[in-house]
């Protein structure tokens, strides 16, 4: 197992990243009159999740650390949001978004086991 020596060496680190590159490159062939509304929300809930795993590794306490993946893990949950309004209403397939719910479940499923594993005995 190799040695965590930066936030960019977790695994959920990287597949939040990877979520937030899906959502731009998704969101790029949604309409032009969504560029300041869902597209926005969309996308800046996305980059958080991954920018608040990295922030709360940077701190230095570990409750400081735990209190920022649980803010990345309500914004995974505001994507998730996101994402099937925009189905709702239209804007996103059925297909796009069924997998990114995936992926984004697979995120917070590492989240939860990392704010776990941080938790004292």
């Amino acid at each position: 197992m190799a040695k965590i020596e930066s936030y960019r060496d977790l695994i959920v680190w990287q597949q939040a990243m990877d979520l937030a590159v899906s959502i731009y490159e998704t969101t790029k062939a949604w309409p032009k009159e969504e560029l300041y509304g869902m597209t926005t929300q969309l996308r800046r809930a996305a980059t958080s999740v991954p920018a608040n795993i990295a922030e709360g590794y940077g701190r230095e306490s570990r409750a400081s650390y735990q209190q920022f993946l649980r803010i990345a893990q309500g914004s995974l949950k505001e994507l998730e949001t996101h994402l099937l309004i925009a189905q709702r209403v239209g804007i996103a397939s059925h297909e796009a978004v069924e997998s990114l719910m995936t992926r984004s479940e697979s995120v917070g499923t590492l989240l939860r086991l990392l704010i776990r594993k941080l938790s004292p005995e």
